[in-house]
């Protein structure tokens, strides 16, 4: 098994990726971890970029505990009329 989580990963797929947190941008209730849910923009050998709905988010390597590519985002439903 390949230990790389990107080998098989393109740029402008969609993706979710695991990250820890530092100890100063720990989460509300405490969280460690956090997901970046976007579209893979660049690989590198020390980190990655996502681009989610609200930002690029920059990504150290070595605080990637998991990822991988997830289906495209569900088509919205527009909603019917109401009939009288």
């Amino acid at each position: 098994m390949n230990s790389d989580l990107f080998a098989s990963l393109a740029v402008g797929a969609r993706v979710v990726v695991r990250y820890r947190l530092a100890p100063k941008n720990l989460g509300i209730a405490g969280e460690s971890v956090t997901d970046a849910l976007g579209y893979l923009e660049e690989i590198n050998e020390t980190s990655v970029t996502v681009k989610t709905r609200e930002a690029t988010v920059h990504i150290e390597r070595s605080l990637i505990t998991h990822a991988k590519e997830v289906p495209p985002p569900p088509v919205r439903r527009t909603s019917l009329p109401r009939q009288s």
